[in-house]
Formats: structure tokens, C-alpha cells, sequence
């Protein structure tokens, strides 16, 4: 089985939950705190790739940030990445990934697909 890392926010449920997941399957993933070390644009660009989704569908639209930064569907790639990298709670939680491949944990259970390649 590949490495797997969470891209993981104690605070919320969802991660704690899909942590927990990977946990009862005896999987002790790498866990990234990314709040407190905030991706790179490079990062998100290949956690976009690896997750096989635009920028739009990764970003957080009901984070108060995401309307103080004026961004909107009509924003460019790069502009709603910078957002990501700069803002980090923008970033839809938890991915995890798996080698090239990666899922977001909503529901938690997505993780588990990983398990199984």
C-alpha cells in the first residue's frame, strides 16, 4: 500500500472523522496540519491533479474570506490557488492522499476507496 498523508484540521469533524477511519483499518497516516503549514502553490497545484479537479471545486465558497477576496466562479485558476496558499482555510478538508492519487474526505468514507487500490 502507498503512503498515505492527511492534510488534516483537528478542528473539524469530518477530518477527525476520516482520520479516524484510516486509524481502525490500521493505516497511521502522515499528518499535515494544514492550517499551521499552509500548502505551496506547487502543493495545491499537484493536489488538484491528483485529486482530478479544478480550483473552484477545492476552495471553501462559504468561508467569510472567500467573499472578502472578491473571488467568485469567474476567478482565474491561479487567482483562487494564490487564495488556497495564502488563506489556508479556504482549502476543502481533509484530502488524503495515496501515491498520484488523492480524495477528499466528504464523506469520510471517500478515504477508504484508497485503501482498496
Amino acid at each position: 500500500m502507498d503512503h498515505i498523508t492527511i492534510w488534516h484540521n483537528p478542528r473539524c469533524s469530518k477530518s477527525r472523522v476520516t482520520l479516524g477511519l484510516l486509524q481502525e483499518r490500521g493505516v497511521d497516516p502522515v499528518q499535515v496540519k494544514y492550517l499551521e503549514n499552509p500548502p505551496t502553490d506547487t502543493e495545491l497545484r499537484a493536489a488538484l491533479i491528483a485529486l482530478g479537479i479544478t480550483p473552484f471545486e477545492l476552495i471553501r465558497r462559504s468561508e467569510a474570506v472567500f467573499k472578502e477576496l472578491n473571488l467568485s466562479k469567474a476567478s482565474t485558476d491561479d487567482e483562487l490557488v494564490s487564495a488556497m496558499a495564502s488563506h489556508p482555510i479556504l482549502i476543502e478538508r481533509p484530502i488524503v492522499f495515496a501515491g498520484k492519487k488523492a480524495v477528499i474526505g466528504r464523506p469520510p468514507e471517500n478515504a477508504l476507496r484508497l485503501l482498496d487500490d
